[in-house]
């Protein structure tokens, strides 16, 4: 793990992160593809090592009873997923992969909701990564059927 920067499309926001993970992955749900216009490729990070600089540009929605979403007031770019009902869950924070300073240093490892993801979405390496459908990940995490 490794420290990381990263920022929004037009800049306005930025963030610094702690102890970032190497590895990155794709949320395939019809929530997560509406937000950012695809699949959301996403790398949890730490909520507590997450700092957001020029706050006041984030406008945030509670998309879900058990989640909320950010993005930059002034460019529009998705800024991050946060879990708001689950302790332990809160404790991390998903940022998409296209806001960090170098978004190379990531290998993606897992898709989620791989039941859902559009017969035109195709990305290499599929069949080395961990997949769960929807159904999965609800029993994984049953505050996800809300």
């Amino acid at each position: 793990m490794t420290d990381k920067t990263g920022q929004c499309m037009c800049g306005a926001v930025t963030f610094t992160a702690t102890d970032v993970p190497s590895t990155a992955s794709i949320c395939h749900c019809e929530m997560c593809r509406r937000w950012t216009g695809s699949a959301l490729i996403g790398v949890d990070l730490p909520t507590a090592g997450l700092t957001w600089h020029n706050e006041a540009q984030i406008a945030t929605l509670q998309s879900s009873d058990w989640a909320e979403r950010a993005w930059c007031r002034r460019c529009g770019s998705a800024l991050y997923f946060h879990f708001t009902l689950n302790e332990d869950m809160a404790a991390w924070t998903e940022v998409p992969i296209g806001l960090f300073d170098d978004p190379s240093a990531f290998e993606i490892t897992s898709e989620i909701y791989i039941d859902e993801k559009p017969h035109s979405f195709a990305f290499e390496g599929a069949d080395r990564r961990k997949q769960m459908t929807r159904a999965e990940c609800v029993k994984k995490f049953p505050a996800l059927d809300s």
